[in-house]
């Protein structure tokens, strides 16, 4: 029995776990709705739900209640329960821990939901609250995956629904068993599970999950030599025991085989030995690429951790001076950022992607390829304009590259999104924020397309306007979409640019809005945006 505490503030109903305090009995009391602080057991509310259904309903009518903030996920799990039909638009959990499949499931259940503010979400999960139009904002940049989900492949929903087939290479972790529900509980298509290890408790949890989750004819290949006469029969009684439900157990080699078998022994023994050093040549790889990717997204954090500090303190900056003095410096917080690299131009922002970074800039268009924000070598490289443009008055065309680390999800890992029907059909994406320290600036997107590779895209400058309107002719034929945005020789335009695929490019396009304000040498803001 725990006691939960329930806090009104504002239009908020905030819910945590207590160790100690009263516990109030009677719900009927005629003060309850006017007290700021309610305490009660989890069993109480458990075991008299229809009289507090109705009391939660009318404290938060009467307290024009729209948003619940809840202390984690294990207690989000409780209350959503209780608030599937209440008018509630947002959710936020205050626990830095990443969203569980259990919650996501309960939080499509409430009918009025529109927002959830997280520390973290896996991909996967929020392209699902996407899809039911549910905006999610967390506070990591990294989308955290378990082992198995990575090691699958298992990076979004439809992955996880049509794959027929599944690796486990280790011994399941808690985070790995939570993820592996959360896939049976989408998935529809599975055939085979591939046990690279002998783990007899990874076996049950698997084989009774499966006939938890109404799974048949699924085939568990175990890859691990079996030498004890005990592992041969428990194995057997595991076949026997799930017959019924149609999961079967085998042995990817049979060693009784290879006794009676001198010949075919020698020849699977030596096929053994090359699927072990292949096994082990692909579990070393992806255990590279999966320490590699884990280090890059943590040094990109590091860097943007320190840019974030650094844009937010702007009062002591030294201004860099303007050969121009027609120029302004509106943003001083893109200034503030010229301590850490003189090559900072700007900053880019696209809606929900990870694309949130500073712009720089080279005398060519190779050096950022893999150079990071401190010009230190980096795979990653970094956000930059090409080099053609200038620095601080807007070309025809301005244009900003970056690497796709897919795996990642650092620099444009994540703009492949934008493919995506749910993502551009939600109009708040469709404006891109990229500004300079000379103007803030919104962009509509009025194209997206992929493209094998081809350079006929990128041009900062056009001689004439009969050339630049065939230049967004092009450009809008071949986008995914019509956009209905109407895009004149006179706009200027914002391209960004990546690769996608072997030798394709993914590529956006957008006009400056108009609203977009001039150059005031009276009005500096030195605001965030």
């Amino acid at each position: 029995m725990r006691k939960i505490v329930i806090l009104i503030q504002n239009n908020t109903l905030f819910f945590s776990y207590r160790k100690s305090g009263p516990i109030r009995e009677d719900l009927m009391n005629t003060n309850i709705i006017s007290d700021s602080e309610l305490v009660f057991t989890d069993d109480y509310i458990k075991e008299n739900k229809k009289l507090v259904l109705p009391f939660l309903e009318e404290l938060c009518d009467m307290n024009h209640i729209d948003t619940l903030t809840i202390q984690n996920n294990e207690l989000a799990i409780f209350i959503t329960e209780l608030f599937t039909k209440i008018k509630i638009n947002k959710i936020k959990i205050k626990k830095q821990e990443n969203i569980t499949y259990t919650l996501c499931e309960k939080l499509l259940k409430m009918k009025y939901l529109r927002e959830v503010d997280c520390y973290s979400i896996p991909e996967f999960m929020l392209e699902l609250l996407d899809n039911h139009h549910i905006k999610v904002t967390t506070h990591s940049e990294i989308f955290y995956l378990s082992s198995f989900m990575s090691q699958n492949g298992l990076t979004d929903y439809s992955k996880i629904y049509y794959t027929k087939s599944i690796k486990i290479y280790n011994q399941l972790t808690d985070e790995d068993q939570e993820d592996f529900i959360a896939f049976l509980k989408i998935n529809k298509y599975l055939k085979i599970i591939s046990l690279m290890k002998f783990e007899k408790k990874d076996i049950e949890f698997i084989l009774e999950n499966l006939k938890r989750y109404h799974f048949k004819n699924i085939y568990l290949e175990l890859h691990e030599n079996i030498t004890q006469e005990s592992d041969y029969l428990y194995l057997k009684q595991l076949n026997k025991k799930y017959a019924k439900s149609h999961l079967e157990i085998g042995l990817f080699y049979s060693e009784e085989y290879l006794k009676d078998n001198l010949m075919k022994q020698i020849m699977i023994n030596t096929l053994k030995l090359c699927a072990i050093i292949i096994t082990c040549f692909i579990v070393g790889m992806i255990s590279y690429v999966s320490i590699d990717n884990y280090f890059a997204m943590q040094e990109v954090s590091a860097i943007q951790e320190n840019v974030k500090e650094t844009m937010q303190n702007t009062d002591d900056i030294e201004l860099p001076e303007n050969e121009d003095d027609s120029l302004v410096i509106k943003n001083k917080y893109i200034a503030a950022l010229l301590s850490i690299n003189k090559d900072v131009v700007g900053y880019l922002k696209v809606n929900n992607t990870n694309v949130d970074y500073p712009v720089v800039i080279s005398n060519d268009n190779k050096y950022y390829l893999n150079k990071n924000l401190y010009g230190e070598e980096d795979k990653n490289g970094w956000i930059y304009m090409d080099f053609r443009n200038s620095d601080k008055y807007l070309n025809d065309n301005t244009i900003i590259y970056g690497h796709n680390m897919y795996y990642s999800g650092v620099m444009f890992g994540t703009l492949h999104r934008v493919l995506n029907s749910s993502w551009y059909n939600n109009e708040e994406n469709l404006n891109i924020q990229f500004d300079t320290m000379y103007e803030s600036m919104t962009w509509r997107i009025y194209s997206i397309y992929t493209i094998p590779k081809t350079s006929d895209y990128l041009k900062v400058t056009f001689k004439t306007n009969e050339e630049k309107q065939e230049y967004i002719n092009m450009t809008k034929n071949r986008s995914i979409k019509d956009f209905q945005v109407e895009v004149t020789t006179d706009d200027k335009l914002l391209t960004l640019s990546t690769c996608t695929g072997d030798n394709d490019r993914l590529v956006i396009h957008a006009k400056l809005n108009a609203n977009t304000e001039e150059q005031d040498p009276n009005l500096i803001d030195n605001e965030l945006p």
